[in-house]
């Protein structure tokens, strides 16, 4: 599925470098490194489903994202919130007036009442990601570009550059205000990275998330 906004309304218009790393090198790299890397993560991908699924259910979750260009694709990650959360989290908004302020803010609770006691260690240690490298192999997301924004936050923003790269794992944003910018904040760091993405600012990223995850500051 494809969703496109208004041709007026220039999302698509194009000021970012173009080069070969962008448009060949990244994705090849992208594609080499989780293979090799299965051999480790495998395994600790099943210790953490083994985990997730005490309680008796689906390990998994999954949730449509906006991808490039528009494109709706479906983003795996593993369960760290209790089944029902969509509904728990409409309700507990209702009735909390300083948690729905934090939400429309920035599109998430720092003391979010859905996450399980496991499912907040996957988080701290962002160990839920995993499930992601498959989305990366198929194509709809790289290791490193913008956060994958959903459905219902498209009308909150404002900016190009996302609409032009795959989203990432982890990226420019997620290392840097993670944990304090307001989601609108996110646009200045999406369109930098889609001015300025290299190999070398790949490797970067990459390198300042494992700083991100030790430190436990995944959520």
């Amino acid at each position: 599925t494809v969703v496109l906004p208004s041709s007026t309304d220039g999302r698509y218009a194009s000021t970012s470098k173009r080069s070969v790393y962008r448009s060949v090198f990244k994705r090849l790299i992208d594609v080499t490194l989780i293979t090799v890397a299965l051999i480790l993560v495998l395994p600790i991908m099943l210790v953490m489903i083994l985990l997730v699924a005490t309680d008796g259910n689906n390990p998994f979750y999954s949730q449509k994202r906006v991808g490039r260009n528009g494109h709706i694709f479906r983003m795996w990650k593993l369960r760290t919130m209790v089944p029902g959360a969509d509904e728990m989290l409409k309700k507990y908004l209702a009735t909390n007036p300083q948690a729905k302020a934090e939400w429309d803010a920035t599109q998430k609770l720092k003391k979010d009442p859905r996450i399980t006691p496991v499912g907040r260690i996957l988080r701290k240690t962002s160990m839920d990601e995993l499930p992601q490298l498959w989305n990366v192999l198929n194509g709809d997301m790289s290791l490193v570009g913008p956060r994958p924004m959903m459905l219902s936050q498209r009308s909150l923003y404002h900016g190009q550059g996302y609409y032009r790269l795959r989203p990432g794992i982890t990226g420019l944003w997620q290392v840097s205000d993670r944990n304090n910018c307001e989601f609108t904040g996110r646009v200045r760091f999406d369109d930098v990275y889609d001015r300025e993405i290299s190999f070398g600012m790949d490797v970067s990223i990459l390198l300042k998330t494992v700083g991100v995850v030790l430190r436990g500051t995944g959520y």
